[in-house]
């Protein structure tokens, strides 16, 4: 990894919020092709100034809670709390699914906040602060929709579509697949998918419009396990996540969230 100081250290704390176990010095080094003297140099920057810790027993570089303090200020400043949070609750409530939005950051779509609606059985609750993948996921789908087809295909081969043994059974197997997925949601004006992302589960997903000049500022969807979220149930759940989306759009303008 060349680059400057900043862009090093920066890849040293991202790499560290992969992993809440932490990483040895050597692998850290590795994942970010740069000597191991320069990692240890970085990371004991980090500590010295509270964003990193070192373990211990095995030795393991880990994230401290500084970072997630800063993120949780950041959300609280924004309006999120108060503007995004009761729409997501309340989608969550009413189709007892997992809620997620992911924010529009350049060419990145990253899942910043959630509402858990199961209450008991199968719950599907992934992690927060990861980057959507856009070639199988209902998130990515509804954002890449949103696009041309060289756009959309543009931005996948960016991002890269990863190893398909990771993928579940029904993810799109080549670009033009892709593409006939795309324009399935642009015909309904929402995605989805049944087992694309992993085995055993499902999502709708649909794009949060800027009110004025529409460009697109997230991504709100509505996943869950497979055996409650069928086809049919995710056309009839697909008016309520169409309506939760036009109330973030119309309310984006009073959080800095979407700015």
């Amino acid at each position: 990894m060349a680059g400057s100081l900043i862009e090093r250290t920066l890849g040293v704390l991202d790499a560290l919020s992969g992993d809440a176990r932490g990483l040895p010095l050597q692998t850290l080094a590795e994942q970010l092709a740069i000597p191991k003297s320069a990692a240890h140099r970085i990371c004991h920057e980090l500590i010295r100034l509270g964003y990193v810790r070192q373990d211990p027993l095995s030795g393991h570089y880990q994230l401290s809670t500084r970072l997630v303090a800063m993120g949780c200020r950041y959300l609280a400043s924004s309006g999120a709390a108060d503007i995004v949070q009761p729409i997501l609750d309340r989608l969550a409530e009413d189709t007892g699914e997992l809620v997620r939005l992911g924010i529009i950051e350049g060419n990145h779509q990253i899942w910043i906040a959630k509402a858990q609606g199961a209450r008991s059985g199968l719950r599907y609750d992934p992690d927060m602060g990861r980057e959507a993948p856009l070639y199988y996921t209902a998130s990515g789908h509804a954002w890449l929709a949103s696009m041309s087809d060289d756009e959309a295909l543009a931005l996948v081969e960016a991002q890269g579509i990863g190893d398909p043994t990771h993928y579940g059974p029904n993810a799109p197997r080549s670009h033009a697949e892709l593409i006939e997925r795309l324009n399935q949601a642009r015909t309904h004006g929402y995605s989805w998918q049944r087992e694309n992302a992993a085995p055993g589960t499902s999502a709708l997903a649909a794009v949060v419009p800027h009110p004025v000049d529409g460009h697109i500022l997230g991504v709100l969807s509505i996943a869950g396990p497979s055996v409650r979220l069928t086809e049919p149930r995710i056309h009839q759940l697909a008016p309520l996540l169409l309506r939760a989306a036009v109330e973030l759009s119309q309310s984006s303008q009073a959080s800095r969230l979407f700015s």
